[in-house]
Parts: C-alpha cells; sequence; structure tokens
C-alpha cells in the first residue's frame, strides 16, 4: 500500500518546487544587491571625478598666485588675482621677500591663458606696459623633474620693463633707485629641473638701457648688458658688458648647482669720478676709480 505524499515534502531522486523557488529567489536578490551595489560605487566615483574635474576647470587664480609665492620666496607676487588658473589677471609686484617693507607694482594687469597640449602646459601672458603677448612658455612635468621652454616672437624680445621696478626687491636697488628700461630678449631658451638642479640650454640677455640713479648728478650712467649662455650641463656662463656711457661695467661669472657667481668691477673716467663716487661706494668695494663687484 503507497502512502500519500505529504505537501511539502521531498520527492525520493527529485526536488522540491517550493525550494527551488526560494533559492531563485534568493540568487535574483543577490544579484540586485550587487547591481545596486556596483551602481552606487559607480555613482560614488563619477561624483569624485567630477568634483576633481571642477576643481581643475574652475581652480581659482589664487592658486596660482599662492604657488608663485611660494616658488620665488615670496618675491614675486601676483597680488590681486582674478579668474581661473587657466585664464586670469594679476598685478605683479616685486618685493624683498618675506616680512620685507618693501614692494613696487607694474602698471595695468597682467592677463594669462593657460592651455594643454598633450601632456604640456602652455602659458600665453601679456602686459601691455611690459610684456610681449607672443611670447610662449611650455611647461612638461616629468618624474622628479621640469621642463620649461621660453619661444620669444620673431624679433626676440620677450618684454621689457621699468628698472625702477627693481627697486621692490630691497637692498640695494631700493638705494639705487633706477631710471631707465630692463629688457629680455632670447633666441630661445630650455630650462630643466632634475632633482631642484636647474639646467639651462639656449641663449638670454638682459639689457639695461638708458640708466640713471639718483645717487648720481649724471643724467644717464650708461646702457649695459647681462648675457647668460648655457649648453644644458648644467653650468651657464654669465658675461657682463657695458654697451655705452660714462660709468663701464665688466664681468664673468657662472650659475650652476651653487648659485650665482660674479666677478667684476665698475669704473669711471677721470673727468666722471666725482659725480659716480657715491654709487661706485654702493656697488662694490672700492679701490680706487674702480669699484669691486663679487656675487656669491
Amino acid at each position: 500500500m503507497r502512502l500519500p505524499l505529504r505537501r511539502g515534502a521531498k520527492r525520493k531522486g527529485g526536488f522540491s518546487p517550493t525550494l527551488a523557488g526560494w533559492q531563485a529567489s534568493t540568487h535574483a536578490e543577490l544579484a540586485w544587491r550587487s547591481a545596486r551595489g556596483a551602481g552606487a560605487r559607480w555613482a560614488i566615483a563619477g561624483g569624485v571625478l567630477g568634483v576633481l574635474i571642477g576643481l581643475i576647470a574652475f581652480a581659482p587664480a589664487a592658486w596660482l598666485a599662492s604657488a608663485v609665492a611660494s616658488a620665488t620666496n615670496q618675491r614675486l607676487l601676483l597680488a590681486d588675482a582674478r579668474g581661473t588658473v587657466w585664464s586670469g589677471s594679476a598685478l605683479p609686484v616685486l618685493t624683498g621677500g618675506p616680512d620685507s617693507r618693501d614692494a613696487s607694482a607694474l602698471p595695468g594687469r597682467m592677463q594669462w591663458n593657460v592651455s594643454l597640449s598633450g601632456l604640456t602646459l602652455e602659458l600665453r601672458a601679456r602686459q601691455e606696459c611690459c610684456l610681449n603677448s607672443g611670447t610662449v612658455l611650455r611647461v612638461k612635468p616629468g618624474l622628479a623633474r621640469l621642463q620649461a621652454t621660453l619661444q620669444p616672437p620673431p624679433d626676440g624680445i620677450v618684454g621689457q620693463w621699468p628698472a625702477a621696478w627693481l627697486a621692490g626687491l630691497g637692498t640695494p636697488w631700493n638705494t639705487l633707485q633706477l631710471g631707465g628700461t630692463l629688457r629680455l630678449s632670447t633666441p630661445a631658451l630650455n630650462l630643466e629641473s632634475v632633482e631642484g638642479r636647474w639646467r639651462m640650454a639656449g641663449r638670454a640677455e638682459v639689457d639695461l638701457v638708458g640708466v640713471s640713479s639718483r645717487l648720481s648728478t649724471l643724467p644717464t650712467l650708461g646702457s649695459y648688458r647681462l648675457s647668460l649662455a648655457g649648453d644644458g650641463s648644467g653650468n651657464s656662463q654669465i658675461t657682463l658688458s657695458t654697451l655705452e656711457g660714462p660709468m663701464q661695467l665688466s664681468g664673468n661669472g657662472n650659475w650652476g648647482a651653487g648659485g650665482v657667481h660674479l666677478r667684476g668691477e665698475a669704473a669711471a673716467a677721470a673727468a666722471d669720478e666725482a659725480a659716480l663716487s657715491n654709487l661706485l661706494n654702493i656697488i662694490g668695494r672700492r679701490q680706487g676709480a674702480r669699484s669691486i663687484i663679487a656675487i656669491g
């Protein structure tokens, strides 16, 4: 006599419809929870990425100003920075460094635009009084190194600034109170920082044109040129020469891992020695009609 199979009991060699349905329901719920968890993770990741992109795209110009101040030990400030890191403006100010009371600002605002070309940042800046808009600075960061290439316009002139701006750097510039024009030119210049050490390849010239000083009664002291030439080896040569004028400057030196070293002299013709005496005393150590210049 066969006994009737109780409802819900498992048949021999078979399966329970109720148990199978429960297992299918459990698997579906686990899959749904997994999909919901993955979706939440993707949503969080997307939100974080969006915030990062927003921070990068709309990073305030004040961040760039802070970076410049830190890199120059607060000797160059971008005051009243407006806009973003990528497109903004500011007032360039020279100071004597932390806690210095000396400061000198340029007239008008400097505008800049930064764009990406692959892994390279391209900076274009302009300032009506001083900076040529055709100049491009390309910066390529790398592992423990930084490459910067300065590409001037066809005439090679990067910019020109009033020499009086240098007074903001403090001593001795605030004492000299120079007049005239400071001009930077180069055919092309490459700078590379490797583990904090700078190397230069190319040539640059800094001209001081029509220089005057409150320490002299002469209307002009002359025009001078400071030349820098590097082959990328880490040791660049410096040459100081006189283009014209009653005060003669000359010198030679180098810029390397140990900083700037320059040895030279300033001299005046006998007819102008009295008018240049105070200035020669400030420039260096006096030896008769000459003043010995020693930097570094």
